[in-house]
């Protein structure tokens, strides 16, 4: 069965980081705009949990930060990594800001948080259970709309004056508009999985990178969070040894979680992140724009693509609010947005390039060991580059501040506290 065509100003496909605080800003500025969710809810375990120090500030910006002090969260102010036997430890303390750590909270909150918040405003609407089919189009490149499928299952269009594509690495838009982002590879896949976490622990985030193995281990109060380098494609040949190898290589790496591997009951316990780094050459057609994962899928290595999506509406927001409210939008405006954003995004891209060649690659080798990279070794000599790295890590380039029109007054400003 058939809905009646509906129109909105703004279309966004995609409840994600991007999408919500896109439809937030967009709102607050006074444009008609609708999100479409697929899902029921935002409960999707092993999403990207990383909130920066640039994005807590944007929430200041907004008037959320003591919303968002009151999630369960967990504050990490230092990283530890051990690279081929070279100590690089991050203190995020030096950095300058108010926000001086990297917060972790479930994303699912965060994203309920920025939907409290934009569904006070009376333009906004959430479409859940709606499921972007395609796009609508005049011609063979303009896009007027989407096709979808509602929660009962009915079809239904809805035209809009802007359509943005906000659906992931796997856009449904970005296919469907014959769209194919330049891949740049990555060396490995990464197993997510979660062991117990003791208070007498030690708290923040460790790594340790040795020739053939490579892990991380996120302190999330209760557990850790644990990341499990592996080469790429071999998923299935890994699984088909056992858990027992797993739990058995974890012990040897982090040797004070050797007591707590027999947490791992199975691989049902261990989810697959396929790493993908890619980039479109161009980021909107007609109509059409793509932003965060849809436009450029980031590696974890840092925990940067929340952020740099969270960047890219902000963006998006401050250079389209008054186009759009005029409806004189043009594809200038668009090219706008992708030739600001278009610099962070490839120079995060490419310091990732370089992790993935010289630290992560020799780490799933399985070969002998190598010397540690000599930019390794230099970091780890020089304390002014560990605050740079950590600069980059928690705040990266080209930060985004929130338009003055859609700045809210902040109830309690300040740091979060640690929880």
């Amino acid at each position: 069965m058939h809905q009646p065509a509906e129109s909105t100003t703004c279309l966004i496909a995609g409840g994600g980081p991007a999408g919500m605080m896109l439809g937030l800003l967009l709102a607050r500025g006074g444009v008609d705009v609708t999100v479409m969710e697929k899902h029921e809810d935002f409960l999707r375990d092993f999403r990207g949990d990383t909130v920066h120090a640039s994005t807590l500030r944007l929430l200041d910006d907004l008037g959320l930060g003591h919303d968002f002090d009151e999630l369960t969260h967990r504050v990490i102010e230092t990283i530890g990594m051990q690279v081929q036997g070279v100590p690089v430890d991050i203190d995020l303390r030096r950095i300058p800001g108010p926000h001086k750590h990297i917060a972790l909270v479930p994303q699912w909150d965060f994203l309920e948080l920025l939907a409290t918040a934009a569904e006070m405003e009376p333009s906004f609407r959430l479409l859940r259970s709606t499921e972007v089919l395609e796009p609508l189009r005049e011609g063979r490149d303009r896009v007027v709309g989407v096709r979808y499928r509602g929660p009962d299952g009915d079809l239904g269009e809805m035209r809009a004056d802007l359509t943005v594509a906000c659906d992931g690495r796997g856009s449904t838009l970005r296919t469907a508009m014959a769209l194919q982002p330049k891949a740049f590879g990555a060396p490995m896949d990464v197993w997510w999985f979660r062991l117990p976490r003791l208070e007498q622990d030690p708290p923040g985030l460790e790594g340790v990178f040795a020739s053939g193995h490579g892990m991380i281990v996120i302190d999330r109060g209760d557990y850790y969070q644990c990341a499990y380098i592996i080469p790429k494609g071999t998923d299935s040949r890994l699984r088909a040894e056992g858990i027992e190898s797993l739990r058995h290589v974890v012990a040897s790496l982090v040797p004070w979680l050797a007591d707590r591997v027999g947490g791992l009951a199975s691989f049902d316990d261990v989810k697959l992140l396929d790493v993908q780094l890619n980039r479109l050459h161009r980021w909107y057609t007609d109509g059409l724009l793509l932003i965060g994962d849809a436009a450029h899928a980031m590696s974890p290595v840092g925990g940067v693509g929340i952020n740099l999506a969270v960047a890219d509406a902000v963006a998006t927001a401050r250079i389209l609010t008054g186009p759009l409210r005029s409806g004189r939008m043009t594809t200038r405006e668009l090219a706008r947005i992708q030739a600001r954003r278009w610099v962070p995004t490839a120079l995060i891209q490419g310091v990732q390039r370089v992790i993935h060649a010289r630290v992560i690659a020799a780490a799933v080798s399985g070969g002998d060991a190598d010397a540690p990279p000599l930019g390794v070794r230099v970091v780890n000599r020089v304390p002014f580059l560990r605050t740079v790295a950590g600069y980059a890590v928690a705040i990266g380039p080209l930060p985004e501040r929130a338009p003055v029109w859609a700045r809210r007054p902040n109830p309690t400003a300040g740091n979060s506290p640690h929880q």
